[in-house]
């Protein structure tokens, strides 16, 4: 098995979301997770950036050789976690090679590793210029990236922004464009687990 590793620097740094996407559950069995391994990391000559009435940031390369992004090196991933990763990030991102360098304990930067992340391709103007905040995330949104259908009644905000045609989650999940497009929740939780075992 070739395994692979990633660097995420916005709704994946959440442990929940990553596990929701990877497994289908925000608390898979225990033996899933511990085959992965999550680190601080930063990645230079990128900058972040919102995406336009979403909860979700994108990152571009930068020609300021002090750009950098925060983010987690994870390693570990399977063929299977990648295809995954891949119908989550749909097509406004591609996947590309990147260099993080991982973060000590004492938050300064340490080895340099190769990682696939995901770069915005979608139009420039969909990016809003200030920074993606990690925390207003955990803090405010992440609850409606990590619930099950049923349990969506709170997130009316994200209704009836979709009814205008601003989803915040971008058609990620459970009854956005994305899971239709790819064959909706069932066959998706289908190749989670064939991929899992």
């Amino acid at each position: 098995m070739c395994e692979r590793s990633a660097f995420f620097y916005g709704t994946l740094m959440a442990p929940q979301v990553l596990y929701r996407v990877l497994y289908g559950s925000t608390t898979p069995h225990a033996s899933l997770p511990a085959a992965i391994k999550i680190q601080p990391a930063i990645l230079p000559h990128y900058v972040r950036h919102r995406v336009a009435f979403c909860d979700y940031p994108a990152i571009l390369a930068s020609p300021d050789p002090s750009a950098c992004v925060r983010g987690t090196y994870v390693e570990g991933l399977t063929a299977a976690d990648q295809w995954r990763l891949d119908v989550f990030e749909g097509d406004q991102y591609e996947r590309v090679k990147v260099k993080p360098r991982l973060l000590d304990a004492g938050e300064k930067q340490a080895e340099e590793v190769e990682a696939d992340t995901y770069v915005w391709v979608a139009p420039r103007e969909e990016l809003e210029e200030g920074e993606w905040d990690f925390g207003e995330f955990r803090r405010e949104k992440m609850s409606r990236w990590v619930r099950r259908s049923q349990e969506y009644e709170e997130v009316d905000e994200a209704v009836e922004k979709a009814k205008e045609g601003k989803d915040p989650t971008g058609g990620r999940f459970l009854n956005g464009e994305m899971t239709r497009k790819h064959g909706g929740e069932g066959e998706i939780q289908s190749k989670v687990i064939e991929g899992a075992v």
